[in-house]
């Protein structure tokens, strides 16, 4: 009789689930191992021989924390493997792993404890998965997603992210933000051209970087605005910061045809634990339009 259409195929044999397995072992592009419980590799798979540029005479009976753990994850290491042998379970793993030449690569790590009859764990199997290309290219669309295009430094949704998670912090004792508008920036653009404007933007965003500290977030707000995040800093200090901001905008540019000034207009507020990022951001915005102000009232009218 001809097969009916939906039975069931010859089961495969023993020796061939073997076969499969040996040669799906062989050719897997993962990092596959077996450690023993003195952190020693029992197996290495052919790819895990070529990443570590050495053969398995060379890999079988070594710890394997000598072979490819960076020296800062050692320690680590060694826990990692007593805590799962101790407890019949492992854990997935994320790790910097010494490939051969000495490059650090990033490894994806899926543990399993082997067990023997006796339900007794015996050894660890490792399935490593090198993701450090995928780790460089999500870094560089985090970067994307966090800076601004034109000027390099933080953009706006990183600059609330940032200040939200340090008024969150009840221990902090508080957050100092300045609000900088670059003056008579909307001439630059009407006179000039948007190219001279965004070169201009762009110069500015690295002089804002030179004088803040280290600990300090310059982001683009939008448009010709700017924010410092100040952590720590007091009325005192950021009257220092504003003033050093003032002095370095209010340098020459260079333009097509000379030098251009457009000098800034800063105000300050300090944020306090619990309190809204854009409560604080608004109240450093009207310092800011207040200065702006006062600077336009002091400035002589001509005849």
């Amino acid at each position: 009789m001809p097969e009916q259409e939906g039975a069931r195929q010859p089961v495969v044999t023993v020796q061939e689930q073997a076969r499969l397995a040996h040669a799906f072992v062989q050719a897997v592009e993962a990092l596959l191992c077996i450690i023993g419980p003195d952190g020693r590799v029992l197996f290495a798979n052919p790819a895990l021989q070529r990443f570590t540029g050495r053969d398995a005479a060379d890999l079988l009976g070594r710890r394997f924390w000598d072979v490819w753990v960076v020296p800062e994850d050692v320690a680590l290491a060694e826990h990692a493997v007593a805590t799962a042998i101790e407890s019949g379970k492992a854990h997935p793993q994320e790790g910097d792993w010494i490939a051969d030449g000495g490059v650090r690569r990033r490894v994806a790590m899926r543990n399993t404890v082997l067990h023997d009859d006796d339900g007794r764990p015996y050894a660890i199997a490792c399935v490593g998965i090198d993701v450090t290309a995928d780790r460089a290219r999500e870094a560089v669309l985090r970067h994307q997603t966090r800076t601004d295009p034109l000027t390099g430094v933080a953009n706006r949704g990183a600059l609330f992210d940032a200040l939200s998670a340090r008024l969150a912090d009840e221990g902090a004792p508080g957050c100092g933000l300045l609000f900088c508008d670059l003056d008579d920036f909307k001439r630059v653009n009407d006179e000039h051209g948007h190219g001279v404007g965004d070169r201009l933007l762009t110069e500015a965003a690295a002089r804002l970087a030179e004088v803040a500290a280290p600990q300090h977030l310059v982001a683009r707000f939008g448009g010709d605005e700017f924010v410092i995040i100040c952590p720590d800093a007091d009325e005192e200090a950021l009257r220092a910061l504003s003033t050093r901001v003032a002095v370095r905008l209010g340098a020459p540019f260079q333009g097509p045809e000379g030098p251009l000034r457009v000098g800034v207009s800063v105000g300050a507020a300090i944020g306090r634990p619990g309190e809204p990022a854009d409560e604080v951001i608004a109240r450093a915005d009207r310092a800011m339009y207040g200065a702006k102000s006062h600077q336009r009232r002091r400035e002589p009218r001509s005849s």
